[in-house]
């Protein structure tokens, strides 16, 4: 019987170790691998039967190398070697697929599929990179800056570009300077004829010993092959792309700035005792870099340039400018041309046609232009312009791709929604394939080309799935059927898939399923602890509500479980301003998740909404905060407390908020510029002056400090401090590289100036702006969680 009662008191204890409830912040912000680790890395094996990832359900020190077969659907452990067996090389193929490239230990091979002989290619100390095959079958590949042609029935080795580092070399002949030298050449040619044979020849003359004996003239000059040199000076090479016959070698030339200044982070808790320095970025508006794309005619062995001053409307002014007089009149009679950014050549397979991407610096247009690659010219074949600025999934140049030798396609979102397009460059016929207030995010294109696999919104904002069409167009089929979450990876036979799927409340596990219609897709992976599966995650109200403009703006809604006597609200702020994080998969934001149940169990209703700028709702969402940030996107909070009021009961006293990174932006915006709605918040890591962070986010929104000053006061909490009324705590890392701890001291210095109260500035010496330590997320934690405590509970 002692023994029975023993047994039991084990078991007892086992399962309260397992047990999470109630939800603490010391319990939710340790080390995630308490939750259990997701599946990561999917790559499927050579001959489509296998699935390889990473993973780590004994809660290992690290991630092992796991495999699932399509037939048994169990994971095993595996090791590296046999995942590399079974992947097979990454080869480059040519057009038929018979023979293939890769590069190995910085060396290329070739493989003949018909004959299953593989032959070595290139074994030298320099590396070679970027081997394929060109219609011809030849092959070019690069070595160090130049690019060599290599034939594979003669086995002829050809150089194609002489791009030479440093300068070019001055002239060796004397010059003349003097009234005196120039007699002096005078008389020379005027005495000796080999002087005036020289001239005429333009080099030596004669031969004192014959071919290539010192002093004469080497016989066979006249065979021997040159190549212009291109002399790069200080200049940066890169983007070098070889058009599929060989005659064409296009290059982009980038000069480096000097002028910029960049970020310094001290870094004060460190090995040696002493600050070191972190190099950091610029901050907006600072010089751009400026590139130029150029052209190689091996035939004509010439460089030119690829021309941009005939692109329609590359003298365009952005309406911006129509705020500042001054500036627009300068500007207008400047008449000068705007920098663009140019991708490509993007050739079809057959080389007789090319395409350039062309991206204005100021980020108001994007331009799909033809090549002529004998001139350098250009014509236009799409314009997209907006005058907040270019955006939207899968839009710019990264996904455009020729279907057939006449045909490409792309996505634009002229229609206010990222769709796809095919075009064809013959007819010049521009045709729109998916329609709907909806996206399509990702696009890849079948082996044999004749069909599209999608990932979309298509059933609702928070929802994605994986569809296929021809790519004539025509219906959309959808693959997958599970509600959620569903990140595809396409077996190379195109007959399996991989998915990644996750609910609200379920993270991230592998199934399979067969790449059919209404098939069954099969888990493979069950990641999470008993742990973490001992309490019932909530899936919040997925709700949305009409804004005060008359938009529909989503939201994630956690009811409190007993509301406290107070009523209390607290809204969570996501991140990055473009971010979406209404949805039904499995957050990224998983610790915020956490603490919102957490909140819901204490007493408080939580609200998580995709404010105006947030993805997944298209292109009037997206620029809604265009030149004024902290305006529609924080109104949208404003009007998602009023609908809590309204639906949920809750307290319009008693609203506190917090977020990180744009969130803590928008905390700070929420305190200072809606004191009545916000009684206290936790701002983390925030944003507080615009013209101190990044140039490539901030740019596209508020444009540049010295041209858009009027934006950048708008839309910096720094500018609003004198209105802070309520009840904030701040937290920053010291070693943050992104939003740098100089934000948020500049706003303390402000608090201090202005002698206000009820703030409070908590600093994490080790981190960078994603925290990594646990100790750091839960001391910040539980000072967010004792301000809600200690002032919306009052």
């Amino acid at each position: 019987m002692k023994k029975i009662i023993l047994a039991l008191l084990l078991i007892s204890a086992v399962a309260q170790a397992q047990q999470i409830a109630p939800l603490t912040v010391e319990k939710i912000m340790r080390d995630p691998k308490w939750m259990g680790t997701a599946p990561t890395n999917y790559r499927w094996s050579a001959d489509s039967k296998t699935v390889f990832f990473s993973w780590n359900p004994e809660n290992k020190e690290r991630d092992q190398p796991y495999m699932a077969n399509v037939t048994t659907n169990k994971p095993e452990v595996t090791d590296d070697k046999n995942i590399e067996k079974a992947i097979g090389v990454n080869y480059t193929y040519n057009k038929d697929r018979s023979l293939g490239l890769y590069e190995k230990g910085g060396d290329i091979y070739f493989y003949n599929f018909k004959t299953k002989v593989e032959t070595r290619l290139t074994n030298t100390v320099e590396r070679e990179t970027g081997a394929r095959f060109l219609f011809n079958n030849e092959i070019v590949y690069q070595r160090g800056d130049n690019v060599f042609q290599l034939n594979l029935a003669t086995n002829e080795l050809k150089q194609l570009t002489n791009f030479v580092r440093g300068k070019r070399p001055a002239v060796s002949e004397r010059p003349i300077i003097s009234v005196q030298d120039a007699w002096l050449r005078t008389e020379q040619t005027e005495l000796f004829d080999i002087i005036k044979k020289r001239n005429r020849t333009g080099g030596r003359a004669g031969g004192f010993g014959g071919g290539g004996q010192r002093g004469g003239f080497n016989t066979n000059a006249a065979q021997q092959r040159t190549i212009k040199a291109v002399y790069l000076d200080d200049k940066a090479l890169s983007s070098i792309v070889v058009s599929p016959d060989g005659r064409f070698v296009s290059y982009r030339i980038t000069t480096p700035v000097t002028t910029n200044h960049n970020t310094i982070v001290p870094n004060y808790i460190t090995a040696s005792g002493y600050t070191e320095d972190i190099p950091g970025r610029t901050k907006v508006g600072e010089t751009l870099t400026k590139s130029e794309t150029f052209i190689y005619d091996a035939q004509k062995d010439s460089v030119y340039a690829v021309r941009t001053d005939k692109i329609p409307g590359i003298k365009d002014l952005p309406d911006y400018v129509k705020d500042y007089p001054k500036q627009l009149e300068e500007r207008t009679k400047k008449n000068e041309d705007r920098n663009v950014n140019l991708l490509g050549p993007i050739w079809n397979e057959d080389g007789s046609n090319a395409i350039i991407v062309a991206d204005a610096a100021d980020n108001k247009d994007l331009w799909i232009l033809k090549l002529d690659a004998a001139t350098g010219e250009v014509s236009l074949l799409d314009r997209q312009r907006d005058e907040a600025w270019i955006g939207g999934p899968g839009v710019g140049g990264r996904g455009l791709r020729w279907i057939d030798k006449n045909r490409f396609c792309y996505q634009s979102e002229a229609t206010g929604y990222s769709h796809l397009y095919v075009f064809n460059i013959v007819t010049g016929e521009k045709k729109q394939l998916t329609s709907g207030k909806w996206e399509v995010q990702s696009v890849q294109l079948s082996k044999d080309k004749k069909t599209f696999y999608l990932t979309a919104n298509k059933e609702h904002p928070g929802i994605t799935h994986f569809y296929k069409m021809s790519v004539e167009g025509g219906e959309l089929t959808q693959l997958t059927s599970m509600k959620g979450g569903n990140e595809v990876t396409l077996s190379p036979d195109e007959k399996w898939l991989a998915i990644n799927y996750s609910y609200m409340d379920k993270p991230w596990e592998l199934y399979i399923q067969a790449n059919k219609p209404g098939a069954k897709a099969v888990q493979i992976t069950k990641s999470t602890t008993a742990e973490f599966d001992s309490y019932k995650w909530r899936q919040p109200d997925l709700v949305s509500f009409k804004n005060r403009y008359g938009a529909d703006v989503y939201a994630r809604v956690y009811p409190a479980t007993n509301p406290h006597p107070n009523r209390p609200a607290v809204v969570f702020v996501h991140g990055a301003g473009y971010l979406q994080n209404v949805h039904y998969w499995w957050s990224q934001y998983f610790r915020e998740y956490m603490f919102n149940n957490l909140l819901a169990d204490n007493g408080y209703t939580v609200i998580d909404i995709d404010y105006t700028a947030s993805s997944g709702y298209g292109r009037d969402h997206r620029t809604g905060i265009y030149r004024d940030m902290g305006g529609k996107d924080l109104t949208d909070n404003v009007d998602g407390v009023k609908m809590l009021v309204e639906k949920y009961g809750v307290n319009p006293k008693h609203v506190g908020l917090y977020g990180g990174s744009y969130g803590g932006f928008l905390t700070l915006m929420a305190l200072f510029k809606e004191p009545e709605v916000f009684a206290a918040g936790g701002a983390l890591r925030s944003v507080t002056d615009w013209a101190h962070y990044n140039h490539g986010y901030t740019a596209n929104i508020l444009n540049e400090p010295y041209n858009d000053p009027i934006a950048y006061k708008r839309s910096s909490p720094i500018y609003y401090a004198d209105k802070f009324k309520g009840n904030l705590l701040m937290a920053h890392g010291m070693v943050d590289v992104n939003v740098n701890f100089q934000d948020i001291v500049r706003l303390t210095q402000r608090f201090i100036e202005l002698g206000k109260n009820n703030w409070e500035l908590a600093v994490y010496p080790v981190e960078d702006h994603g925290f990594v330590e646990a100790s750091s997320w839960t001391d910040e934690y539980k000072r967010i969680f004792k301000l809600f405590e200690t002032t919306l509970k009052k």
